[in-house]
């Protein structure tokens, strides 16, 4: 099994699958197939998913069938199995990141097994519980004193005929994605005989953490051909020797990111995800980051990258989020948010949320008629209404354009700070405060206030109606956004309904203040026509 992300291995796995590391010497998953054949067995299968393409130069090389799991990134480990399930029969399942010391396969095998090894005291791992016989009878995560499941595992054809079984029954469960195959081994586990196959310590290793890894192979990160590390010597003056304490913090489909340390303090690495450069202008995120930093808004910047797309920043211990609905916090990003847009700065990027909704409308419509209720009759008054903000000639500014309480770190002196600058962009000074007040849901009297902190004084009437405009703005902008994922198939949960509340609850009210007796350059035009007429 060779299909998963190995997100624990954060940041090597950004750059090749586990199984293709090289330790000791030797590429993981060669010695496997290495120890396999010199024990007799010639016919093996492995099954990829994650950058499946380097691992395709082993079926020429060893002759071993490869099979592409394409659900990799959405089920667990039981997707793997369930493509090769018609080839179970007298067989080892294997990880393809596993290193054995001394080689473990056989030519023949008596019954079922699980590979295990003992440890004393607490562990973390799957702890097994076996009767006289040593037939497994149940496990658990986390004991002491215990056998645990380590390594390889070997079906016997009577296990593997009815794991199919239970496979086809279960597989297309909602419940049964998240699972590992292990999962579904335990729930049966009175109806599949597998036993427990000791190991003594040392034999099996498998390596959870780039730290465990270098304790086993003290020379694995120097010899290896590796990007990241490059960027972070480079960035930070520092050895490889140096960089220590390395855990995966966040992994998705726009970034990776993970922790490591230095003797000058720890830091996180930003890894852009596959088509993020389709997505997100870098030299401009660069530039909007560099001037964040200039500012004071962002000092956890350190380093980054326009046309890799990785950047390094500070990591603060004990930070916590912006709280949107305490004063004295709103109060001081608003002080922010102000401070950039008069910084001056400018980036080649330009963001509209009214050109923006326009783009996922196109592409929603694609998908076949836009079936919300009202629609049509809705984005008719955006329209309307982006007629009258477009009229009120606002400053276009450098706006972050993400501007919510999850982008604003606290450090534990005091200070704030406002991260991820991947949708900054010259913008009409209002979407700033729009994209605060829908997506950190504000209230009426919320929005009041945050707009008074913004300008240090009472809003004038159209300064009003142009802040919540922008709202309305935002919300139909994200509104059409979350649309569109549905239809493409993601689920974006209760923010479709948010983003619409706010979308209605700010058209009409706004459009009111433009059409009543407003004095936007739309009014002041109208009054003074028909004073000539």
């Amino acid at each position: 099994m060779a299909a998963g992300l190995s997100s624990r291995f954060a940041p090597v796995s950004y750059e090749r699958p586990k199984g293709l590391l090289r330790v000791r010497g030797e590429v993981l998953v060669e010695r496997q197939i290495r120890q396999l054949r010199e024990a007799g067995i010639s016919d093996i299968t492995i099954v990829l998913g994650y950058k499946k393409e380097q691992f395709l130069y082993l079926a020429e090389k060893y002759g071993v069938r490869l099979v592409v799991n394409d659900e990799y990134a959405s089920r667990n480990n039981n997707s793997s199995l369930w493509l090769v399930r018609d080839r179970l029969s007298n067989t080892y399942v294997c990880s393809s990141d596993d290193y054995f010391t001394e080689n473990v396969f056989e030519p023949y095998v008596w019954r079922a097994y699980y590979a295990a090894q003992y440890a004393e005291g607490p562990t973390r791992e799957w702890c097994l519980s076996t009767n006289g016989e040593g037939r497994i009878t149940a496990a658990t995560v986390g004991g002491h004193d215990a056998w645990y499941m380590l390594g390889h595992v070997y079906f016997d054809r009577s296990f593997s005929t009815r794991f199919a079984s239970i496979l086809e029954c279960e597989y297309d469960l909602p419940q049964t994605a998240d699972k590992l195959w292990e999962d579904l081994y335990i729930e049966h586990v009175g109806e599949l005989d597998m036993r427990v196959r000791p190991y003594p310590s040392g034999v099996i290793n498998e390596f959870d953490s780039l730290d465990e890894l270098r304790a086993f192979d003290p020379l694995f990160l120097d010899s290896m051909d590796s990007e990241v590390f490059d960027n972070i010597t480079r960035a930070l003056g520092c050895s490889r020797d140096e960089i220590h304490d390395v855990y995966p913090l966040k992994q998705g489909l726009t970034n990776l990111s993970c922790h490591f340390s230095t003797a000058d303090g720890e830091y996180v690495y930003r890894h852009p995800g596959v088509g993020t450069e389709l997505l997100i202008d870098r030299s401009a995120e660069l530039a909007a980051q560099r001037t964040a930093f200039g500012l004071g808004i962002d000092r956890t910047f350190v380093d980054g990258d326009a046309a890799r797309g990785w950047k390094i920043s500070r990591y603060l211990p004990g930070c916590r989020n912006l709280d949107a609905h305490d004063p004295e916090q709103v109060r001081q990003a608003m002080r922010m948010a102000r401070s950039l847009h008069e910084s001056g700065a400018t980036v080649e990027r330009r963001f509209d949320f009214y050109r923006e909704a326009k783009r996922y409308e196109r592409l929603l419509r694609k998908h076949g008629p836009i079936s919300a209720a009202g629609f049509e009759e809705t984005a008719a008054k955006v329209e309307r209404l982006e007629a009258f903000v477009r009229a009120d000639d606002a400053p276009t500014c450098l706006c972050h354009n993400d501007f919510f309480s999850l982008n604003f770190l606290i450090g534990s002196d005091g200070a704030y700070h406002l991260i991820d600058w991947e949708y900054a962009g010259m913008s009409d000074y209002a979407n700033d405060f729009g994209t605060f007040c829908v997506c950190c849901q504000l209230d009426e009297d919320e929005v009041e206030r945050a707009l008074a902190d913004y300008f240090g004084r009472t809003p004038t009437r159209a300064e009003l109606r142009h802040n919540l405009a922008h709202i309305q703005l935002a919300g139909w902008c994200w509104y059409l956004w979350a649309l569109l994922k549905e239809a493409e198939g993601d689920c974006v949960g209760e923010w479709l309904g948010i983003y619409h509340r706010y979308a209605l609850d700010y058209l009409d009210r706004t459009l009111a203040l433009y059409e009543g007796a407003g004095t936007g350059r739309a009014a002041a035009k109208a009054k003074s026509t028909k004073a000539v007429a």
